[in-house]
């Protein structure tokens, strides 16, 4: 239980601090909405878990440990954001349609799995994910109870409730703020615009910074 509790402060004193996930949440929210929003929170949640399971299968180590492994998939992650900031970018005008179906509860099924493979590929290629599950989570198991794969993948469990919690406020606010600017044409186009180049300005940072040894 003190492993536990102390592995779930650090837990949220890490996630408290906005990271790619975040950012990346909010200016979907921007860009696309509550719908959206949820459905790349999780999209994230179950990209994160992946890096657990990683982790706790031994590939974590890896990609902590090797520089080339670790910047390819963080310039892998980086590009992907960046994509999908431009492409709201250039559908920000068409914005105010997908709004009105989305009141109307004329979403597509297919539109939210989409939403949430992509927030599955930024949740597993998250630089701060990566190196906080591969450095930091190792160290909270207790190794004379054996079973070191199932401690990891239970303790896990803790961040990513925590980044559920989190992330879902995060989204609701961002949308609930979106909801004034929908009630003109210019304000959503302006909204969508500004969440696609917070896209695109969190892969360029993404890309520019992190480990450098």
């Amino acid at each position: 239980m003190d492993r536990l509790l102390a592995f779930a402060a650090m837990s949220l004193l890490v996630i408290v601090i906005p990271g790619p996930s975040v950012l990346f949440v909010i200016g979907r929210a921007l860009a696309h909405g509550r719908r959206t929003a949820m459905a790349t929170v999780l999209g994230n949640v179950v990209g994160s878990y992946l890096l657990v399971v990683a982790v706790a299968l031994g590939v974590g180590t890896l990609v902590e440990r090797s520089v080339a492994v670790f910047v390819t998939v963080k310039l892998a992650g980086a590009a992907y954001l960046m994509y999908l900031g431009v492409q709201a970018y250039r559908h920000r005008k068409d914005m105010k349609a997908s709004a009105i179906r989305a009141a109307a509860g004329k979403g597509e099924r297919r539109g939210d799995l989409r939403t949430v493979a992509d927030g599955v590929i930024v949740g597993v290629t998250n630089p701060k994910g990566i190196v906080f599950f591969a450095a930091v989570l190792p160290q909270f198991v207790d190794h004379s109870a054996g079973g070191l794969p199932g401690q990891m993948l239970i303790l896990g469990l803790v961040p990513i409730c925590i980044g559920l919690v989190t992330d879902t406020l995060w989204g609701l606010t961002a949308s609930a703020a979106r909801t004034w600017f929908a009630r003109s044409d210019r304000r959503l186009s302006m909204i969508g615009g500004a969440g696609g180049f917070a896209m695109i300005g969190l892969g360029v940072t993404v890309a520019a910074t992190g480990r450098a040894d």
